[in-house]
């Protein structure tokens, strides 16, 4: 009987511990297969029928193809940091316990591959070296998260599950553009946007050496570049950078084994107001100008009469393209202003030669004349969409569609590609949503959410027939960065810019990378953000910093009293909900979600979603309704009986950032809610900065006692900067009064 009871115990032991190590291998929380958390979501998944795992041990050997090293060298220091083990190299590939290997007629198509993990062994066949690349990426993906950690992760059990997955990106561009040149970031930092980058199988890194505000890539011909152009500001207070062509040797090398091309933007005619410092002669004026410190965009061009300008462009261009490999040189080209060119006699020349009846014809001469040098070296130039739109370009380019998507049209008559970079969608230095309390952000377009950018129309196509490339998003850094608001402390070695990109940045480039390796056809949002829960976790072990979404509302319920009862998920796996019931913001302290909450009114309750006590989410809350007052356009501000004075004018300030959206006419209105008084309103004025740009008139016949109107035109819009009104408002019998502030925009 004793026998029995031991052997059966033995047994049960046996089948406990086989049932939790399946269990834990092949799920993350929410008893989630790892297989069914995967992003990009591959083509084709086959799970093991028996759920069966494979367990990577320090016994395990890396096998590797001979071209493959790299890959090999990768995956050995990824695993080797969290697992502790340095898991042997060899190209004796059959023996392997972890095996990487090229097969083009297993897998056919560029950049795919078929990862398959048994219980004995893991294979990873690509049709080259970039899908081996891309099968690590999911094979990690499918460890415990803590594989991304650069510690060692002690009582870790490094499962896999048993899986075949076969998957190939549907578009060749996959990118992300960095802008360095507003805002330095270094070496360091451009390595760790770039591995990030990869782990999500984007391709692509547009890097923005080049613009008003810094010059930030070394040109040994023109030394005075990186010396006077990297640079603003006085000695105390001095910002900026630039990469020796050592740091860019580093950074192409480091991105070639995460299989991302480096591109280089070297952009003129316009934003190049940081090399015009260093050298004045390049403009048509030759005015002695410093390096802003603040966003600005110079209406000084680079002149396209001067001989010596295009010598200067034709030497930095050789020695641009001589540091990078890609087949891509990006010129920029966008936002020129031409009135230097229109008053230029140099410039003026060359259209008199060249027939050119326009000023801005004189781009595409330029361009012209840049994308066949730079055919003769092998390189395709790649452009903001106005280098095709500005005067006729017979050599082929690359257009990123940033302004209006229908210009693919234009690329399709004239031989060009494009690639789709709306900034209605992909420019990620929007914020993502108008809760009070979002970083510092651009506010010249409204918000773009993680749902809005995955929802973008990508038509599905054939890379080879389409004039669409693919996808690329765009984190510029002149609106959140720029300045002292955000800016780094290095004496107390303070990274908060770092955080800042990183927090506009993720988790969005996931859906990103989602929309640009997906069919369009085949994407779910609900089915994303369900995977998007299980990546976090991996976020945090990368030490990325990202943005906390909101608690998920599940359901909302009116209840018999007339209150409502509010069920929530929380958004990230593992995380905390904390919840108030009097409409204020919740904090570490406030009760912690685990039923559904009922309140009496919705603008009574409030919830955040809690990684940790120093990251959590702005709150889930009931925004206020505006939309009865639609006519009068969007909200902008308000204001109430504290801020005006009972007796005399009070000056008032508010931002219209994002409500003034190009030139046009407006009008803006004063609307009284509350209170037994009026207020007078007059002396509107409205800025560009701090530049006076138009006056408010009255539109009498849509005033009265509780409503204000005033009319005005803009003319001078620049994208990305900052718009203000000011004004003086006088109570009228005493300063009871609250009202709401809207701009809108007339139709034409």
């Amino acid at each position: 009987m004793r026998k029995k009871q031991i052997f059966f115990g033995k047994v049960l032991f046996l089948f406990l511990l086989a049932f939790s190590s399946v269990s834990a291998m092949a799920s993350d929380g929410n008893a989630q297969p790892r297989y069914r958390t995967l992003i990009p979501q591959p083509a084709s998944v086959a799970p093991d029928p028996a759920g069966e795992v494979f367990t990577l041990t320090s016994r395990a050997t890396v096998g590797h193809d001979a071209s493959l090293r790299a890959q090999a060298l990768y995956l050995q220091d990824v695993l080797a940091a969290s697992t502790g083990w340095d898991l042997p190299l060899t190209e004796n590939v059959r023996k392997a316990s972890v095996r990487l290997v090229i097969d083009t007629v297993k897998v056919t198509r560029p950049e795919g591959y078929r990862l398959e993990v048994t219980r004995k062994n893991v294979t990873v066949c690509g049709h080259d070296a970039a899908g081996v690349f891309y099968g690590i990426q999911t094979l990690l993906q499918l460890f415990p998260d803590k594989v991304y950690s650069r510690e060692r992760q002690h009582d870790t059990a490094w499962e896999a599950p048993c899986v075949v997955i076969e998957d190939a990106p549907e578009r060749p561009w996959r990118g992300m553009m960095l802008d360095v040149a507003r805002y330095f970031f270094d070496k360091e930092f451009v390595k760790k946007y770039i591995d990030m980058m990869a782990m999500y199988k984007l391709n692509k890194l547009q890097f923005h050496f080049i613009d008003d505000s810094g010059w930030r890539l070394e040109i040994k011909k023109y030394p005075r570049l990186t010396e006077v152009g990297a640079w603003s500001g006085p000695d105390h207070q001095r910002l900026g950078g630039y990469y020796t062509q050592d740091d860019i040797r580093e950074i192409i090398d480091y991105a070639a084994v995460r299989s991302v091309e480096v591109i280089p933007e070297i952009e003129f005619p316009a934003h190049i107001l940081s090399a015009v410092v260093a050298y004045p002669w390049l403009s048509c004026t030759g005015q002695q100008h410093e390096v802003p410190g603040q966003h600005f965009i110079s209406r000084d061009l680079l002149c396209v009469g001067k001989e010596s300008s295009i010598r200067f462009l034709r030497d930095v261009l050789d020695e641009t393209i001589g540091l990078f490999p890609s087949k891509y040189i990006n010129i920029g080209g966008d936002e020129a202003v031409y009135t230097r060119w229109e008053s230029c006699p140099d410039c003026r020349k060359v259209m008199e030669r060249e027939g050119l009846t326009k000023a801005s014809q004189l781009q595409g001469y330029l361009t012209n004349m840049v994308a066949q040098m730079m055919k003769e070296k092998g390189r395709t130039v790649v452009g903001w969409e106005e280098i095709f739109m500005r005067g006729k370009v017979s050599t082929p380019v690359v257009g990123l569609i940033w302004h209006n998507v229908s210009d693919t049209i234009h690329a399709t008559r004239n031989g060009h590609k494009a690639i789709l970079t709306p900034a209605t969608h992909t420019y990620l230095d929007f914020p993502e949503s108008h809760t009070p309390g979002e970083v510092k952000a651009a506010t010249w377009m409204p918000p773009i959410s993680l749902e809005k950018i995955y929802s973008m129309d990508v038509n599905d196509y054939s890379a080879e027939q389409s004039t669409v490339l693919g996808v690329q998003g765009c984190l510029w850094s002149d609106q959140f960065i720029h300045g002292t608001v955000l800016q780094e402390i290095p004496y107390l070695d303070e990274n908060r810019s770092e955080r800042y990109a990183e927090y506009l940045t993720f988790p969005r480039l996931l859906a990103l990378s989602e929309i640009a390796w997906k069919r369009q056809s085949e994407r779910d949002f609900n089915d994303f953000r369900r995977r998007l829960r299980h990546h976090f976790a991996k976020l945090d072990a990368k030490d990325c910093g990202y943005r906390v979404p909101e608690p998920e509302v599940v359901s909302l319920k009116q209840t018999a009293d007339g209150g409502f009862e509010y069920t929530l998920a929380s958004p990230v796996e593992g995380a905390e909900i904390r919840y108030t019931t009097n409409g204020r913001y919740p904090t570490i302290h406030s009760p912690l979600y685990t039923t559904p909450v009922r309140v009496g009114e919705k603008a009574d309750f409030c919830a955040l979603t809690m990684v940790t006590p120093r990251h959590y989410s702005l709150p889930l809350r009931e925004a206020p309704d505006y939309s009865a007052y639609k006519r009068y356009g969007e909200y902008t501000g308000q204001w109430k009986s504290l801020q005006i004075q009972p007796v005399g004018a009070t000056r008032l300030r508010m931002e219209c950032t994002g409500k003034i959206s190009g030139n046009g006419n407006y009008e803006i209105a004063f609307v009284g809610t509350r209170g037994t008084n009026s207020l007078k309103v007059k002396d509107i004025k409205i800025f560009k900065r701090n530049e006076q740009v138009a006056e408010g008139k009255a539109v009498p016949d849509r005033t009265d006692d509780k409503t204000s109107v005033f009319s005005f035109a803009i003319d001078s819009f620049e994208a990305g900067t900052p718009f203000f009104v000011t004004l003086t408002a006088e109570a009228v019998g005493g300063n009871d009064t609250e009202g709401l502030v809207f701009v809108g925009k007339l139709e034409k």
